[in-house]
């Protein structure tokens, strides 16, 4: 987590050295009136302005202040638990360290008890889930790596763990059922129509899948394990949104959810492709380059072009590259044209 550690007083500073030595990818940021020479990052316009902007460009803040001027200055900058980072405010001495904002999602939780664990402290955590000792699924989807949808499934599904409703949970590859081993409410199921046959008060559904949502069926959540590397290959000049469209209807068609995309992967000399970068970066997705000649080195099912290979010198893209930055497959989706882009899907972990 990329953390920023504010504080505002002699004291929160000195914890506030501390816990930056200690913490990893940490950076700490005191008013210019503490400065000292170290390594912090030292502000001279008012909190005010400062904390809304820290806020704004890391995962995660841990506040050594009072709450209540975290929670003023904060409160008209909040858009969402899938966008908000977390939030913990502790006191200068370390005692307590709450979780403000973003306890599972953004992974406050966790940070308050790291922070607490460091000083010697107390975590204060609230979040129903955690005082009743059960998993949450938006903690645990956190945990590893997976993306929600829909998001406001996740309070519906947590309320019905919290009362001891039966939930019927699909996932194949048992990471999320590791979580839930010891909920004798939740079952684990073979397939969708199971666990929907089942009578159960809600459905989680750990699958990469496209799955339309019936209205109707309003507890049912889709946790998207992030596996499927999309190889792309454009002409020169494409627009991102014409990448995306092409990426979403290629996805789409073949029942894959766009949530589950991991990374991007393209040739090195689409590196500097303005449309893919800009669709990259729009949905906060790692882009890959690979070498003509790593390219050329692997076994794609697709036909040569002679196009690719004039152009850039690869015999193909958007196949082979997919199948590398998936560690070698298996290739879901095969080489696919939709005006000027091409595009290959390539699932990580060998299926």
């Amino acid at each position: 987590m990329k953390l920023a550690i504010i504080a505002i007083t002699e004291g929160g500073a000195k914890l506030a050295r501390t816990l930056g030595t200690a913490a990893e990818d940490a950076e700490v940021y005191l008013p210019e009136r503490l400065r000292r020479p170290d390594n912090c990052r030292y502000f001279s316009r008012p909190l005010a302005l400062e904390l809304p902007a820290l806020f704004a460009g890391y995962q995660g803040l841990l506040c050594i202040m009072a709450t209540g001027i975290v929670v003023r200055l904060l409160a008209p900058h909040l858009r969402g638990k899938e966008t908000d980072p977390a939030v913990v405010v502790m006191d200068e001495k370390g005692d307590f360290a709450v979780s403000l904002l973003s306890g599972h999602l953004g992974g406050a939780n966790d940070l308050a008890r790291a922070a607490a664990e460091l000083t010697g402290g107390q975590a204060v955590i609230t979040t129903a889930t955690d005082v009743n000792d059960l998993p949450a699924w938006d903690d645990v989807a956190r945990q590893e790596g997976m993306g929600i949808e829909p998001l406001p499934s996740i309070k519906r599904l947590n309320a019905l763990l919290l009362r001891g409703e039966p939930i019927a949970l699909v996932d194949r590859g048992g990471r999320v059922a590791a979580h839930f081993a010891s909920v004798a409410t939740v079952s684990c199921h073979g397939n969708f129509a199971q666990a929907l046959g089942s009578g159960a008060a809600g459905q989680v559904f750990v699958t990469h899948r496209h799955i339309p949502l019936p209205r109707d069926q309003e507890n049912l959540l889709l946790l998207r394990p992030r596996d499927l590397v999309v190889g792309i290959g454009c002409n020169r000049g494409t627009g991102a949104g014409e990448i995306e469209a092409a990426v979403k209807e290629e996805l789409s068609a073949a029942f894959l959810a766009f949530g589950s995309i991991a990374s991007l992967a393209t040739i090195e000399a689409k590196g500097d492709e303005a449309g893919l970068l800009e669709f990259a970066l729009l949905h906060r997705l790692p882009l890959a380059l690979h070498s003509a000649a790593a390219l050329n080195a692997v076994d794609a099912p697709s036909a040569e072009s002679s196009h690719a290979l004039a152009a850039v010198g690869a015999r193909g893209v958007c196949e082979p590259a997919a199948l590398l930055s998936a560690g070698g497959g298996p290739l879901l989706v095969t080489k696919k044209k939709r005006g000027n882009v091409t595009l290959a899907v390539a699932q990580r972990g060998g299926g």
